[in-house]
């Protein structure tokens, strides 16, 4: 350890014996500072920092070990006088207490959220060895194409670095014999999906790799949710059977309470049960992508390896099937840790609003400091005289701490209560960012971090204020007046701390305004639909009973025609999803999209094959949502059989491909070329996933061409929720084992799209409040007291002739050059950061001028009306009162 000298060491260690009591110096000091001598040649000859970071814990517990009593007594005592002086002045305690529960709540709030998502493990065995795969194709902007089931054997037989590969992909199935028919979220599994993850069931068992072949008898697992909340967490509910798919399944076990990773869902099944996976055409088919993949790299195995070695088959598969993954659409596989998959939305936003709330604490600090060094500026006189009766500068250090600690432990309690108060909203919040939300929690992670935000607080106000205690005792004694002045050191710090919370507070109120003003412009954005009385709800039909297309296609036009049947109902339509659906803007726009071509324009082997967003429908949805028709027709009830293939597109679709073409008439394919549907309709720009997402090339395509649309949604003269109860039951008249669930308005569905965004402003407006309130509170609290010290002075000036209107002028404008100075700091450090809060705003600049002069102007303002009251104070003082107080 020879970067730290000898003497350092040795003085440092005399320091911390001089805080100690007088007795237990003289009793022990000698001795112990003996003893580590010693040690720390010994420290020093194993070399390295380890340790000497041990020996100075060893000597940290051999001083609090030994002389216990005595130790203890004197903490008592120092407690004890901490309390009084608390009583004693609660004006100053409120304050303090107050201004850091709101900083330490805020940190602690946020850090609790940080804390789960970002930095604690996985909830599973070496969860830092799970990583999720995807392939894209990259030059066509998808970065998620799935994996077909010929991928994933290759994968699974070529790697060299994964202990284990799965596959997962979700669907929606009708549950029976339980009640009433039951949608049921299920996700699709590998037998050995559970085994990867090391889950171990609450009750029955996991897969088998018998469970996963093809003809094995059904089976189900029950997540710990849906059994709790949907069979009453029914102890006996494994081997129960119950009917999905037109099958006889049985439950074999159900899952602990962990997070279900990607999604929450309520039923697993294993692959051979799906009637899309097990389909003997979809297996076959390289080409049928659909799952998703996780793996575990082996022990000792790095993800960047894995990642080279998956990236290698990745290029062997390429010059093998050429077709399949053919050079024009950038064919990549690319690994991600799957901590890192989870959180990568919501990594950008945690970290803004951790260092938004690690300014609110900031200003919290140097707010309850200047109040600290005023008080002290009070309390001179008094430390004095306990200096004068033998108190040594340790025995004052240790006294002054003792009170900051008290009340940084006080506001840290008080901020624990508002952070635990907090945490639905932000676990509300969070969930919308990541599947971790769940996780969030007040654990002992976050209590230890609450503790020791509160105690380093205490150190930094409490050590301030022992620092610049008066250390003449004659000339303390001497001018014993309140009003006498502090110094011009503490004066400047006193200025310096102003300076930094105005700065601060400029920057936070930078954020939450750019965060405001981007909120603004999503709510301005025309969704181009009517939302105003439409009602929208998921419907799912059995995939067994209506196994022909022809079938389904029946069944849809007896639903809507009994729908619009109904009293109070405009029109009626079905789809495979609407604009603003939670679950798609939760799923993203890859989830819809897909490659087509044009007849008649050839693609290049370089060049990438347009993409677009597919969506099926019946004849009146545009209607239905209000969506104009531009150019062209919508469809009819003749549209979707073979010899009438059409689809209708979006504006931005035609502004792109046929920016001086007329689109009507242009054919273009999906299935590489097998059919072409001709373009026989133009409508509007529908933001589809979300009001700050511009919209992209949109295809609408006949409901008859294309899977079970589960989308209902209905125009009403009434409103639309108290007909969500008719609507239903019209629809169980046509099928009664139809399931209907996820009823609500799309005037819900535009406010449900904007809540992260709005949360997001919201919790930066509040810290940015909080930091304007606590600066403005200290410009105002440093100016009242520098108008008491200088009574003496002004009462001089007035009685030479100041007018009290240039007394106040002069307070004003050194409370005003404060905040100006804190103001330019604060734009440099605005100007510095903000490109950090760049990628979470829409269509406005981290510069934006209107931004920056209306904090500007809010900052000066209340700094002037923080400094006013004093500054009137000053300019009414009384000369012949002031001078005969002197």
């Amino acid at each position: 350890m020879s970067s730290v000298p000898r003497p350092l060491s040795k003085r440092v260690f005399r320091s911390l014996l001089r805080v100690l009591p007088g007795d237990f110096q003289s009793d022990y000091g000698s001795e112990m500072e003996h003893t580590f001598e010693e040690q720390t040649r010994e420290a020093r000859d194993r070399g390295g920092l380890g340790g000497l970071v041990q020996l100075w814990w060893e000597t940290l517990k051999g001083i609090f070990q030994t002389a216990p009593r005595e130790h203890w007594e004197i903490l008592k005592q120092d407690l004890g006088y901490a309390v009084r002086m608390m009583r004693k002045n609660p004006g100053f305690t409120a304050m303090a207490v107050v201004t850091l529960a709101l900083g330490i709540g805020a940190n602690t709030a946020v850090f609790s959220v940080v804390h789960a998502i970002l930095l604690r493990p996985l909830p599973y065995p070496e969860g830092q060895q799970l990583v999720f795969i995807r392939q894209q194709s990259q030059k066509s902007g998808l970065t998620d194409i799935g994996f077909s089931v010929h991928e994933i054997q290759d994968y699974r037989e070529q790697n060299r670095t994964l202990s284990g590969l799965v596959e997962y992909h979700t669907m929606s199935f009708i549950l029976f014999g339980h009640g009433d028919p039951d949608r049921v979220r299920t996700a699709v599994v590998s037998a050995n999906y559970f085994d990867l993850f090391e889950v171990k069931p609450l009750l029955g068992r996991t897969f088998l790799l018998d469970d996963d072949k093809l003809g094995a008898p059904p089976v189900l697992i029950l997540s710990y949710e849906y059994w709790k909340n949907r069979f009453g967490a029914d102890p006996g509910i494994v081997g129960k059977t119950f009917e999905l798919n037109d099958k006889v399944h049985t439950i074999v076990g159900v899952l602990p309470p962990i997070p279900q990773y990607p999604l929450e869902r309520d039923v697993y099944m294993p692959t051979s049960a799906c009637p899309f996976r097990s389909s003997q055409k979809f297996i076959d088919n390289r080409d049928a992508r659909m799952m998703e993949v996780f793996g575990r790299v082996k022990p000792g195995i790095s993800v960047e390896e894995a990642s080279a070695d998956l990236s290698t088959i990745a290029g062997r598969l390429k010059l093998q099937y050429p077709k399949s993954y053919p050079d024009n659409v950038g064919y990549a596989a690319v690994t991600t840790p799957l901590q890192e998959e989870l959180t990568r939305e919501a990594r950008p936003t945690l970290l803004i609003l951790l260092a938004a709330a690690a300014f609110v604490l900031l200003i919290a600090c140097a707010n309850v400091a200047n109040l600290t060094l005023a008080r002290m500026s009070r309390r001179e006189r008094e430390l004095a005289v306990r200096t004068a009766l033998g108190a040594g500068r340790s025995r004052l250090l240790r006294q002054l701490l003792t009170e900051s600690f008290l009340v940084a432990l006080v506001g840290g309690g008080l901020g624990l209560i508002l952070a635990y108060s907090s945490l639905a909203l932000l676990t509300d919040f969070a969930a919308r960012l990541t599947p971790r939300a769940h996780e969030i929690k007040i654990d002992a992670g976050v209590l230890v971090f609450t503790l020791f935000a509160a105690l380093g607080t205490g150190i930094v106000f409490g050590t301030l204020a022992a620092l610049f205690t008066r250390a003449n005792l004659s000339s303390s004694l001497k001018e014993g007046s309140v009003s006498t002045g502090s110094g011009q050191h503490k004066n400047r710090l006193r200025s310096a701390l102003i300076v930094s919370q105005i700065a601060f507070s400029f920057i936070l109120l930078i954020g939450g305004g750019l965060m405001m003003r981007s909120l603004m412009k999503i709510l301005q954005v025309d969704p181009v639909f009517v939302p105003q009385r439409v009602l929208a709800l998921s419907t799912t039909y059995s995939f067994s009973k209506y196994a022909k297309a022809e079938q389904f296609v029946d069944v849809i036009k007896k639903v809507l025609i009994r729908v619009q049947s109904e009293p109070g109902v405009l029109s009626a339509a079905i789809s495979g999803t609407y604009p603003l659906e939670p679950e798609a803007i939760s799923a993203g726009a890859n989830a819809f999209s897909g490659p087509f071509q044009i007849r008649g324009r050839e693609i290049g082997t370089a060049e990438a094959p347009p993409a677009g967003n597919f969506t099926a429908i019946s004849s009146d949805y545009f209607r239905t949502l209000g969506i104009p028709l531009k150019e062209g027709r919508e469809f009819t009830e003749l549209d979707g059989g073979k010899e009438q293939l059409v689809v209708i597109i979006n504006q931005a679709m035609k502004r792109q491909f046929w920016p001086k073409e007329d689109a009507i008439g242009q054919l273009i394919s999906g299935d590489k070329g097998e059919t072409w549907n001709k373009v026989v309709g133009v409508v509007g720009d529908v933001r589809e996933f979300g009001l700050d997402h511009a919209p992209s090339p949109e295809i609408y395509y006949p409901q008859a061409e294309g899977p079970n649309p589960s989308a209902l949604i209905v125009r009403t003269t009434l409103n639309p929720r108290s007909m969500a109860e008719t609507l239903t039951r019209a629809v169980h008249d046509v099928d009664s084992q139809a399931a209907v669930t996820h009823i609500l308005t799309l005037e819900q569905a535009r406010t449900e799209s904007t809540a992260s965004p709005r949360v997001t402003a919201s919790l930066l407006a509040i810290f940015a409040a909080l930091a304007l309130l606590i600066a403005a509170a200290g410009i105002g609290g440093i100016m009242a007291l520098t108008v008491s010290q200088r009574v003496h002075e002004i009462g001089i000036r007035i009685a030479l002739g100041a007018q009290p209107s240039s007394i106040l002028r002069m307070i004003l404008g050194q409370g005003l050059l404060l905040a100006v100075l804190g103001l330019g700091i604060g734009i440099a450090g605005a100007l510095a950061l903000g490109n950090l809060v760049k990628s979470l705003l829409f269509e406005v600049t981290p510069t934006d001028p209107v931004t920056f002069a209306g904090v500007a102007f809010v900052l000066i303002a209340a700094a002037m009306i923080a400094t006013y009251l004093p500054a009137r104070r000053a300019a009414a003082v009384d000369p012949i009162i002031a001078l005969r107080t002197e």
